[in-house]
C-alpha cells in the first residue's frame, strides 16, 4: 500500500531536520520537503543532499524572492506597518508565502497534510496554520511540537536526537540562537538573549557591522519612489530584489537597522528578539519622509492609525484575511501621490534626513514661510480659533462658574 505524502516546511535548521525521521517513524508517511528561497543565501548550500540523506523522498527549493519583495514586503512598507513601534515584520510576512507555496505543492503531489517545525509557544505556528486553513481547509496540519508523541522539550533534546539519528545539523551548543534569515532581515532569539539584561554580544550581528565597526564618515544616498514603491537608488533604476539587495549592503556597512526589543507574541508570551534589517530600515525612513510631503493631515493621521492594525494582522498570521486585503485598497489610494526622491545620510546606525522632493508635494514654501501671502490671511485665524476653541471655552465657564 502506498504511503500517504506529507509536505514538510523545511529550512535545514535543527527542528525541521530532525522532523524528517520523526514524521516517518510516527506517521509512517513519505516526507516531501519544501524550502522557500527568500534570499537566505549560503544557507541553501547543500540542502538537497542533506534533506535526502535525512530521509526525505525529495526536496523542492522554490525561488520566491521576486514575489516576496513585490507582493509581501512592498505592500507592508507602503502601509507603514511596524509591530510595536520597532519590528519590521521580517519573519511575519515570510511565513504566509512559504505556506502558500507548500499548499500548491501539496496539490501537485497529492499530499494529505502539511507539517511545520514551529513550536507551540511562538507566532509561526499561527502564521503557517492560518495560511493552510485559508487556502485549503481540507489539508491536515501536523505540528510535531504540539504532538503528544513529541518528547523533545528543549534545544539540547533536539541536538541529542539529531546525533542519535545521524542527522547533520549546523547548530551547536556554542551558538544556540534560533535564527531566521531572508532578504529582508535576520532575527536572533534564545541562548544568552533570553535574559533581557544581557547586552547582545557583537557576534550576534551576522549581516551588519556594529556601530563601532561602521565607517567614521557619513554616506549620502537618494531613493526614488513611484506611487509608494521604491524604484531607484542614486538615480539608477533597479528591480525590487536588486534595490533591496543594494540597500542591504549600504545599511550593513553603516550599522543600520539594529533592533533589540521585548515583544508581545500572539500567544501572550513576551519574547526578546534581536533583529538586523539594514535595507528595510532605510526604506521605512525614506518612505515616511516622502509621505510627510505628499499626504494631507487627515489621510496621514488615519493611515498612521491603520498601520498599527495592519501590522497586527501581519504579525498574527492573518495575511490572507479580508481585512488585510481591504486595507491594501485604502493604502493603494493613499500612495497615488507618493512619488519623489528622498536623500538620506547614513552614519553609525543613524538614518538622517538630508532632503526630499516630490512630484505632488503639498508643502508650499511661500505658504509655510513667515512672509504674508494672498493665499493666507493671518487675521482669519482669529475667528477660526474662537470657533475651534468654543467647546473648551464653554467647559471653562461651567467648571469655573465665571
Amino acid at each position: 500500500m502506498e504511503k500517504e505524502k506529507v509536505i514538510l516546511l523545511y529550512s535545514g535548521g535543527l527542528d525541521t531536520s530532525i522532523m524528517i525521521p520523526w514524521l516517518k517513524e510516527n506517521y509512517n508517511c513519505e516526507v516531501i520537503a519544501v524550502c522557500a528561497d527568500l534570499g537566505q543565501g549560503e544557507e541553501l548550500s547543500g540542502l538537497e543532499a542533506k534533506a535526502l540523506k535525512t530521509g526525505a523522498s525529495k526536496l523542492y527549493i522554490e525561488r520566491l524572492t521576486d514575489e516576496f519583495v513585490s507582493s509581501y514586503i512592498f505592500p507592508t512598507l507602503k502601509a507603514g506597518a511596524i509591530y510595536e513601534r520597532e519590528y519590521l515584520l521580517g519573519t511575519s510576512f515570510a511565513r504566509p508565502l512559504i505556506a502558500k507555496r507548500a499548499v500548491e505543492i501539496a496539490h501537485k503531489e497529492g499530499a494529505v497534510a502539511v507539517a511545520h517545525g514551529a513550536t507551540g509557544k511562538g507566532n509561526d505556528q499561527v502564521r503557517f496554520e492560518l495560511t493552510v486553513m485559508a487556502l485549503d481547509p481540507k489539508l491536515k496540519i501536523i505540528s510535531p511540537w504540539k504532538d503528544p508523541k513529541w518528547t523533545l522539550h528543549s534545544r539540547e533534546d533536539c541536538l541529542a536526537y539529531a546525533e542519535k539519528h545521524n542527522v547533520p545539523v549546523t547548530q551547536t551548543k556554542k551558538r544556540i540562537y534560533s535564527e531566521d534569515r531572508n532578504l529582508w532581515h535576520i532575527s536572533h532569539e534564545g541562548g544568552i538573549l533570553e535574559n533581557p539584561w544581557n547586552e547582545p554580544p557583537d557576534d550576534v550581528y551576522t549581516l551588519t557591522n556594529t556601530i563601532e565597526k561602521a565607517p567614521d564618515a557619513a554616506e549620502r544616498i537618494e531613493i526614488t519612489f513611484t506611487q509608494g514603491n521604491p524604484v531607484a537608488v542614486d538615480g539608477k533604476a533597479m528591480s525590487p530584489v536588486e534595490l533591496l539587495t543594494s540597500l542591504n549592503a549600504l545599511g550593513a556597512k553603516h550599522g543600520i537597522g539594529h533592533v533589540d526589543m521585548v515583544e508581545n507574541r500572539l500567544v501572550g508570551i513576551k519574547s526578546r528578539g534581536v533583529y538586523e534589517t539594514p535595507g528595510g530600515a532605510i526604506l521605512y525612513a525614506a518612505h515616511r519622509i516622502l509621505e510627510s510631503l505628499t499626504l494631507d493631515r487627515d489621510t496621514a493621521h488615519c493611515k498612521e492609525a491603520l498601520a498599527i492594525r495592519y501590522a497586527e494582522l501581519v504579525y498574527n498570521g492573518q495575511w490572507f484575511s479580508k481585512l488585510r486585503e481591504a486595507l491594501d485598497g485604502f493604502v493603494d489610494v493613499t500612495q497615488q501621490s507618493v512619488s519623489g526622491t528622498v536623500r538620506l545620510k547614513l552614519y553609525k546606525g543613524n538614518i538622517v534626513p538630508a532632503g526630499v522632493k516630490a512630484d505632488k508635494a503639498l508643502y508650499l514654501e511661500d505658504l509655510a514661510s513667515f512672509t504674508d501671502t494672498d493665499f493666507y490671511n493671518q487675521m482669519d485665524a482669529t475667528g477660526f480659533i474662537k470657533i475651534f476653541g468654543l467647546p473648551m471655552k464653554v467647559a471653562g465657564l461651567v467648571d469655573r462658574k465665571v
